[in-house]
């Protein structure tokens, strides 16, 4: 491996020179995001950027699986669920699909990763989490790219921490991840000349999950429980949200401007917003790197503060955007 400065500026510049390819095809082909009553935006806008990411995170996960033959099994099941992922994501970026179809393929990738994870750790449990974990962060990171640059950064940061708890060539794909949104960030924060679109927004959330996945068959169980601190503000906001639209009786499905960050857009702007859930996102990346592999009980109690402590934070703002 080249130097690490190095080779992630490289990353970072292919991811850019892609993503200025992507929205010039964007702009030919009239992929364009129009403003309305349920987005965030207020200009017509490029979509489908994401597809840089997903090539980029691509080719290096191809190079990497070439070098780690004792994760073998499971990129096997990761690289072709992240293309059928994107795949999907890509498709319904040119011409709208239903959610039910989309969520068809999202099963199949999932399972495909759950299988890569059963058979290398030979059990169940990592393969059930693995499926589990990618249903949930590809629609999670779905709902959440709203506003410029927020899915980005926090799918940056998220895996800049996970680079910390990974070892071997999986912690290179982490840092990967982390230069391909860096790459991409200045077409989409603070002003956006593009957005991820379904390709990217579905690909981060399954890149991460397959991050989580190798990280559970490696980590010692004690510590397992600190890769759900990075995932903190995405998770209260979505969750929350979500269960609030599904007590109310609405098309939860359907797109919305409910989420808490989509609010406080509006009132404060994005970049605000963004840089508020950065500033969240770095202190649970130091919590999740800092926090001693002391005992299991610890762990889950500094796991189970951080969300307590995210979701009062989540009913204060929703309280005070009301009043």
């Amino acid at each position: 491996m080249p130097p690490l400065a190095v080779w992630l500026a490289l990353i970072a510049l292919i991811t850019a020179a892609a993503t200025w390819c992507a929205r010039r095809y964007a702009l030919r082909g009239n992929l364009m995001d129009q403003p309305g009553d349920r987005r965030s935006h207020q200009v017509a806008t490029p979509r489908g950027g994401g597809i840089s990411i997903v090539l980029v995170v691509l080719a290096v996960g191809i190079y990497l699986m070439s070098r780690d033959t004792s994760f073998r099994a499971l990129w096997i099941g990761f690289l072709p669920g992240l293309l059928i992922v994107a795949g999907i994501g890509w498709w319904d970026d040119h011409r709208p699909l239903s959610p039910w179809l989309r969520l068809a393929v999202q099963a199949v990738a999932a399972l495909m990763l759950a299988a890569g994870a059963g058979w290398h750790s030979g059990h169940w449990l990592p393969a059930l989490l693995a499926f589990g974990t990618a249903m949930v962060l590809v629609n999670v990171w779905n709902f959440m790219d709203g506003i410029n640059g927020l899915a980005t950064t926090q799918a940056g940061l998220t895996a800049l921490a996970y680079a910390g708890l990974l070892a071997g060539e999986w912690r290179w794909l982490a840092l990967a991840l982390l230069a391909g949104c860096l790459g991409f960030l200045p077409f989409n924060f603070p002003n956006a000349r593009i957005f991820l679109g379904d390709v990217g927004s579905g690909a981060l959330g399954f890149v991460l999950a397959g991050l989580a996945a190798a990280a559970l068959t490696t980590m010692p169980p004690v510590t397992a429980p600190l890769l759900l601190i990075p995932l903190c503000a995405f998770l209260i906001d979505a969750g929350f949200t979500l269960a609030g639209r599904m007590l109310r009786g609405e098309q939860w499905w359907s797109p919305h401007v409910g989420h808490l960050y989509q609010r406080y857009s509006r009132r404060f702007g994005h970049t605000a917003v963004t840089l508020v859930y950065m500033a969240f996102g770095s202190i649970s990346i130091l919590l999740s790197l800092a926090w001693p592999s002391t005992t299991w009980a610890a762990t889950l109690l500094i796991v189970a503060l951080t969300y307590v402590v995210g979701g009062t934070l989540w009913v204060l703002l929703r309280r005070g955007w009301r009043d």
